[in-house]
C-alpha cells in the first residue's frame, strides 16, 4: 500500500539532559502523536508502514529511541544491574539503587516534546512504553491529550504472573554476534506473536538486521528491565488519572496476561478497553487496521 506521507530523516534532540534520536511521519502542522516503544526495543519496532498509515489519519507521528537503546544516550557509567538481586530485594521490601526509573523515562518523553516545542500530544505506548505513558499521565497530565496503553500493566502483584517462556527471553542476555542476534530476535517474535498470527519472517529478519546495524546494547536492556522492576506497583496512582485513556490488549498475549490490561482499564476513571482476539505481545500487520482505527477514533473523540 502506497501513501504520500512525509517522513523526516532521523534527528537528535537534547531532552532531560540526554540525547534522543527520533523521526517523524506526516504534516508538521497536524496534531502530534507520540509513540513509545517497549523494553530493549528500538523505535524501528514501530513499523514504518504502521506509522505511515497512522499519519494518514491526520496526525504527525513521532517515534524515538528510549534511553539506553538504539542510538539514544547510553548509561554505561551506571554499570549492569543484578536483576535477580533486585527482584529479591523488591520481594523483601528493600530499597535498591538503580540507574533510573520509569518516571525518568517519562521525563525523557516530556523533554522530547519540549525540544520539539509541542505542548501536548496523543501518547501511545506499547508494553514498557505503555508503562512510561502511564507515568506521563500520572506526573505530567497536562502534556497528554490522550493516552493509549497497549499490552501493558500497572505492576499489581495480585495479577496473573507473566508467562515463563516469554519472561525467559527477557532474562536471556542479548547476543552481540550478528547471526546469533538475528536468530534470537526472530525467535522472540515467534513467541511474542502468540499462536494466532504466524510471524512474517521476511519482515522480522529485516527488522532484526536494521536493529543490529543501529546497535546492540545488552547492558542497556538490563538497566531498562531494572527500571521496570524497581518501579513496583503504581496502580493506586492511576486512580487519579484524568487523561482520556484507551487500553488495548490481546487476549493471547504470551508475556503480559490480558487481565493486566483489564486491570488498567478498570482502574483509570472512564478508560475504554479494546481486547483484540488472537493478538499476542506484538503488532502484526493483520491487527494494524483495528489498532490504528481505535487510536485515531480515541484521539478524535478527545481533541
Amino acid at each position: 500500500m502506497t501513501h504520500n506521507v512525509l517522513h523526516s530523516d532521523p534527528a537528535i534532540a537534547t531532552a532531560n539532559g540526554i540525547e534522543i534520536i527520533y523521526d517523524m511521519f506526516g504534516d508538521l502542522s497536524a496534531p502530534p502523536l507520540l509513540l513509545i516503544m517497549g523494553l530493549n526495543s528500538q523505535m524501528i519496532i514501530w513499523d514504518e508502514e504502521f506509522c505511515v498509515r497512522l499519519a494518514t489519519k491526520g496526525y504527525l507521528v513521532i517515534r524515538f529511541d528510549n534511553r539506553d537503546v538504539g542510538l539514544s544516550t547510553k548509561f554505561n557509567e551506571a554499570g549492569v544491574p543484578n536483576i535477580h538481586a533486585l527482584m529479591q530485594a523488591q520481594a523483601q521490601g528493600e530499597t535498591v539503587q538503580i540507574p533510573y526509573t520509569l518516571r525518568d523515562m517519562a521525563d525523557d518523553a516530556v523533554g522530547l516534546l519540549d525540544a520539539l516545542e509541542i505542548g501536548s500530544a496523543h501518547v501511545i505506548g506499547a508494553s514498557m512504553g505503555g508503562m512510561i505513558g502511564q507515568m506521563m499521565a500520572i506526573h505530567h497530565p497536562e502534556r497528554l491529550h490522550t493516552l493509549t496503553s497497549m499490552m501493558s500493566t500497572a505492576g499489581d502483584p495480585v495479577l496473573p504472573p507473566l508467562n515463563q517462556e516469554a519472561v525467559s527471553i527477557l532474562f536471556t542476555p542479548v547476543p552481540t554476534d550478528r547471526t546469533e542476534f538475528i536468530e534470537s530476535f526472530v525467535q522472540a517474535w515467534r513467541v511474542f506473536n502468540g499462536p494466532e498470527f504466524p510471524v512474517d519472517e521476511v519482515r522480522a529478519l529485516e527488522c532484526a538486521e536494521q536493529s543490529f546495524k543501529r546497535g546492540v546494547h545488552p547492558a542497556g536492556a538490563a538497566r531498562q528491565l531494572a527500571a521496570v522492576i524497581a518501579s513496583g506497583n503504581w496502580k493506586e496512582a492511576l486512580k487519579s488519572v484524568t487523561v482520556p485513556t484507551l487500553v488495548i490488549h490481546g487476549d493471547a498475549d504470551p508475556l503480559v496476561p490480558v487481565k493486566c490490561g483489564i486491570d488498567i482499564a478498570d482502574t483509570i476513571p472512564g478508560a475504554k478497553l479494546l481486547i483484540i482476539k488472537g493478538m499476542g505481545h506484538a503488532l502484526p500487520p493483520s491487527v494494524w487496521p483495528q489498532v490504528i482505527d481505535a487510536i485515531a477514533l480515541h484521539a478524535v473523540d478527545n481533541k
